[in-house]
């Protein structure tokens, strides 16, 4: 009885060479066998990962902080994945110089994803740019709002539109480094954010007591002229409507508490 021959699938081996590489790839493209095409395509996008961490590093050295790098070769992999399918070795062109250009407008259409503000925002703000550096090229200084508007042939109310839509608010992630420390501990935007609307309370603490020190031993008069002049920023005109002197009056006096401070705190200074 004669034996039976058993069919065997055996894995078909994946050739490492470039060239041999790119020849299976068209092949399996050619006979549309969709298993070795994709085991192909995996081995191609392995072989020419550091192009596109190449070009995402290189890209994110002129980034700010809070766009991850990782993003970027993301974005750089699609890029990566359709030069692969549209490349034709036949043409005699190295597949690095032929993907790098996908490569990186797939980075830059994931940036522009990402950017919130309008792209006519960023091309007249990149406008009134040029306008100020040729500006400064010329003539070796910062042009003013008029000759800005002069040279973009602009009216005084269309150029203060592009001035402001020219600077749109930002947008900074609170989880970005704010600055070097010296410890292993990086230092956050969150942690060195200020809020102005909230007095310090040491600084109210410190004002005060130097207010204290100050006025002390003063007449009632004599505390007002330094309380609303150096505090209140009022000017010797307005101090001497409030307290009824006359605006001579109340400088002369000014002058006379500025000698006893100086005689005060040179005194003070002896006692350490």
């Amino acid at each position: 009885m004669p034996k039976r021959l058993v069919e065997v699938n055996a894995p078909v081996a994946v050739p490492t060479a470039p060239d041999a590489l790119w020849k299976a790839y068209g092949d399996a493209k050619a006979r549309q066998d969709e298993k070795r095409l994709e085991d192909l395509r995996n081995r191609l996008i392995e072989r020419y990962l550091e192009v596109v961490r190449y070009a995402a590093e290189r890209m994110h050295t002129r980034l700010p902080n809070e766009v991850d790098v990782n993003d970027l070769m993301s974005a750089g992999l699609f890029g990566l994945m359709d030069a692969i399918d549209a490349f034709d070795p036949g043409r005699g062109v190295k597949f690095e110089t032929y993907c790098a250009p996908r490569i990186r407008g797939a980075i830059f259409d994931e940036l522009r994803s990402m950017d919130w503000v309008p792209r006519l925002v960023r091309s007249r703000t990149a406008k009134m740019e040029k306008v100020r550096k040729e500006f400064e090229l010329t003539h070796g200084r910062r042009p003013t709002d008029d000759e800005v508007s002069e040279r973009m042939n602009v009216s005084g109310a269309e150029y203060d539109k592009l001035s402001k839509d020219s600077r749109p608010v930002g947008i900074v992630s609170l989880d970005r480094k704010a600055f070097e420390s010296d410890s292993s501990r990086e230092v956050r935007e969150v942690d060195v954010i200020e809020d102005g609307r909230q007095p310090n309370p040491a600084e109210l603490v410190q004002r005060g007591d130097l207010q204290a020190l100050i006025t002390k031993g003063l007449s009632r008069s004599e505390r007002l002229i330094v309380i609303l002049y150096y505090y209140e920023e009022m000017t010797m005109k307005e101090i001497g409507l409030t307290l009824d002197l006359s605006e001579s009056r109340v400088s002369q006096m000014h002058s006379s508490i500025l000698a006893r401070l100086k005689a005060q705190m040179q005194h003070r200074l002896k006692e350490f």
